[in-house]
């Protein structure tokens, strides 16, 4: 049995980070964000993609001990791919 110091331990559903948070609400919050920064462009969808950066970060951070090889290496991919989209709005929005 895993000991409460074993952060390697797999997460049982209930334990994570956003264990208290309904996953409807978690999945809104983050297409919200994601479509209303994308949709809105300028300094404002910058903030919003910005402000989903860090929270997907936050997560990733929160987790990183738990996850495997190729589980981190999706996330770090998926956050590569967001940072790109945001840097991508912000500089259509200086060339407009």
């Amino acid at each position: 049995m895993a000991g409460r110091g074993d952060r390697r331990r797999r997460l049982t559903p209930g334990e994570g980070p956003l264990s208290r948070v309904p996953p409807p609400v978690a999945f809104l919050v983050v297409i919200g964000l994601f479509l209303l920064g994308a949709w809105l462009g300028g300094w404002i969808g910058v903030t919003l993609l910005a402000t989903l950066i860090v929270l997907v970060l936050a997560l990733l951070l929160a987790t990183w001990q738990t996850l495997t090889p190729g589980e981190r290496a999706l996330r770090m991919i998926t956050l590569l791919m967001l940072i790109v989209i945001t840097a991508t709005v912000g500089y259509n929005s200086l060339a407009t």
